[in-house]
């Protein structure tokens, strides 16, 4: 198991005690993004104007409508992924099935080369049989 990190992070000019599995840097970062989170709302005159439980509740709300933004985008994207996987999955199998077919054919073409092959052969064969026998009957015939 990974042992647990520590660190000091500022939020909201106040300094946090943060553990957890993840690395410092992954700590900092969420820290950061609260207190990007906050700047983007103190900005709003209506948000500062607001007692600290709405506040409060409106960085929750904002961090929540960040989080399943995200998670539909990861979603979209998994789903995304899992066509593209079965896309490639069905076009390895075509792609073995051509290959077969494709050996296939080739066999049947080494065969038809081979039968006329041995079709020229029985032609050549014949046509010097009927040659010969044509010049034995034109000599019997003198």
């Amino acid at each position: 198991m990974a042992s647990k990190n520590t660190v000091q992070v500022l939020i909201d000019g106040k300094i946090y005690t943060l553990s957890g599995y993840e690395n410092a840097d992954y700590l900092n970062k969420v820290a950061a993004y609260i207190n990007n989170k906050l700047a983007e709302l103190k900005a709003d005159e209506g948000f500062r104007h607001q007692n600290k439980e709405s506040q409060a509740t409106m960085v929750y709300l904002n961090i929540a409508d960040d989080y399943f933004k995200s998670k539909k985008q990861a979603d979209i994207l998994e789903a995304e992924l899992e066509n593209k996987n079965k896309e490639l999955y069905n076009l390895k199998h075509e792609i073995i099935g051509l290959q077969i077919k494709e050996e296939a054919a080739g066999k049947e073409l080494a065969d038809l080369q081979r039968k006329y092959s041995d079709q020229e052969k029985q032609i050549i064969k014949l046509e010097t049989e009927l040659s010969a026998a044509s010049r034995r009957n034109s000599q019997h015939m003198e």
